[in-house]
């Protein structure tokens, strides 16, 4: 039995997505240990997941930060890793790459690409393309990359949704990084007035705020979900999305986890990518795109949700 090493250091969509092929890599290697290095985020959460034996933080810190690397650089290569999948394929991966992990295989973009193509091309394919592509090209039989299962992280959450609502309910992801605020539909606002004006009090509108997001959520006029006054976990947040009648959100993690689960749902895109690159949208978890975000206009969205749910 050797360890092998899954890079995935966030952000939660990319992480979301990557679970197939964690799984496809298990998969490959049954009697080995599979370990995950992931941002601290990310921990608690995965650390349940049944596709890894173990978790390792990385806490991101500057390169410049030499006393940090070198404590990494000794507690990963104390596994004497055999294997390193690189799912993140950054900068900071490569650099990991090149001076923290010298010795084990690695499978990343450098193995996917083909004679003469550069990484630049190779990025403008589609997410889960491009890792099935790297994991097929380092002899791994993909399975399960396109068909996320994340029932691993589903639970009883009825005792905290009976303490906002006893109704079905349409769940608002209004958020996004502050680092990407051209993905941020500025109208929720008024989407929660219209949807309770139409129809009425047939359903409760629920929003699920990350840290950060809690005292804009308070403005939205829509049930605010919290977990002893802060914001739910992961695997509460995925619990909730399961039970929610309809979802509407930006393009942000959330939206990753819908479009896995095929839900019933709106995602509301602007022109900063396409859904094909970023690999959201199916038949039930519709797209609305925009060349301009800012300027879509809520009767657009009420008209589609009305045509889903009436």
């Amino acid at each position: 039995m050797s360890n092998i090493l899954v890079i995935k250091l966030g952000s939660l969509g990319d992480l979301i997505q990557a679970n197939g092929a964690m799984k496809d890599i298990k998969s490959n290697f049954p009697n080995d240990k599979v370990l995950l290095l992931t941002s601290e985020p990310y921990t608690l959460f995965m650390s349940a997941c049944p596709y890894i034996d173990g978790v390792i933080t990385d806490k991101r810190l500057p390169r410049w930060n030499i006393i940090y690397l070198s404590r990494l650089k000794k507690l990963l290569e104390s596994y004497n890793f055999s294997r390193v999948f690189d799912l993140q394929n950054s900068a900071r991966t490569y650099f990991y790459r090149k001076f923290i992990l010298k010795k084990p295989q690695w499978s990343s973009t450098e193995e996917a690409l083909d004679p003469g193509q550069n990484k630049k091309d190779f990025d403008r394919e589609g997410v889960l393309p491009r890792m099935e592509i790297q994991l097929r090209k380092t002899g791994i039989k993909t399975k399960y990359l396109k068909t996320i299962d994340l029932s691993w992280a589903n639970s009883d959450i009825s005792k905290l949704i009976k303490k906002y609502t006893n109704d079905e309910f349409i769940l608002i992801f209004p958020f996004c990084s502050k680092k990407h605020l051209k993905k941020k539909w500025p109208h929720y606002k008024e989407l929660v007035r219209k949807i309770k004006q139409i129809f009425k009090n047939k359903y409760s509108i629920l929003v699920a705020p990350g840290p950060g997001e809690v005292e804009e959520a308070l403005q939205l006029n829509s049930k605010v979900v919290l977990k002893e006054n802060k914001p739910i976990d992961i695997a509460t947040l995925i619990s909730l999305i399961y039970r929610a009648r309809f979802v509407i959100s930006n393009d942000t993690g959330p939206a990753h986890i819908c479009s896995h689960l095929n839900k019933d749902g709106i995602v509301l895109f602007g022109s900063h990518t396409t859904p094909d690159k970023v690999s959201i949208g199916n038949s039930n978890f519709k797209i609305i795109q925009a060349d301009d975000l800012q300027k879509l206009n809520v009767d657009t969205v009420i008209k589609e949700l009305q045509k889903r749910l009436n």
